[in-house]
């Protein structure tokens, strides 16, 4: 049995050796991105070379590179970068995203780090309210929904529909390139 739990420290210890500067990142992405990256510095802090099972993203819009051209094995002493790069376009607001690594020894449901990358993408447009709808008993007039252009720059509104071919949808400009509302 000491030699199980020997092993199993020996293990535990060679998968602490890579440590990272930070394990969360926040980022403030600008208004005109689609795409934002965020790096993670790490070094072999330990006394013998070390192995990256694999690392992977909890979310398909986050892909993940390993600096050095995907380099897998680092010496004591040595440095890499953890690359996360997010493809924000059907996002806005505030989101956290997870990068997960492996450490050549851990069992597939514990991976040795976990990385949070949060990023804050401002909404350039905002309506309110986001959906409209008719209770049984309503009157059939129609509802508002206001439309906010949250940018330095006007963004005008040119045109509006519906994906429902029964409902209208008629734009009325508030302030030109910055407020509108739409009547459904």
């Amino acid at each position: 049995m000491k030699s199980l739990s020997t092993l199993l420290l020996l293990s535990v210890a060679a998968h602490a050796q890579i440590v990272f500067d930070t394990i969360s990142k926040e980022l403030n992405a600008p208004p005109d991105a689609n795409k934002i990256h965020c790096d993670f510095t790490f070094e072999n802090k330990g006394k013998d070379t070390v192995s990256i099972a694999r690392y992977e993203s909890t979310c398909s819009c986050m892909s993940v590179q390993i600096s050095n051209g995907g380099k897998l094995d680092y010496a004591p002493g040595e440095k890499g970068v953890l690359r996360a790069n997010f493809n924000m376009e059907n996002f806005s607001g505030h989101v956290d995203k997870h990068v997960k690594l492996w450490m050549k020894g851990d069992p597939d449901d514990a991976p040795t780090h976990s990385l949070v990358v949060g990023v804050n993408i401002p909404v350039l447009v905002d309506m309110q309210p986001k959906t409209v709808e008719w209770v049984k008993g309503d009157s059939m007039s129609p509802k508002i929904i206001t439309v906010t252009m949250n940018h330095s720059e006007p963004i005008k509104l040119l045109k509006a529909s519906s994906s429902n071919e029964n409902f209208s949808v008629a734009i009325k400009t508030v302030e030109e390139g910055k407020k509108y509302e739409l009547s459904v």
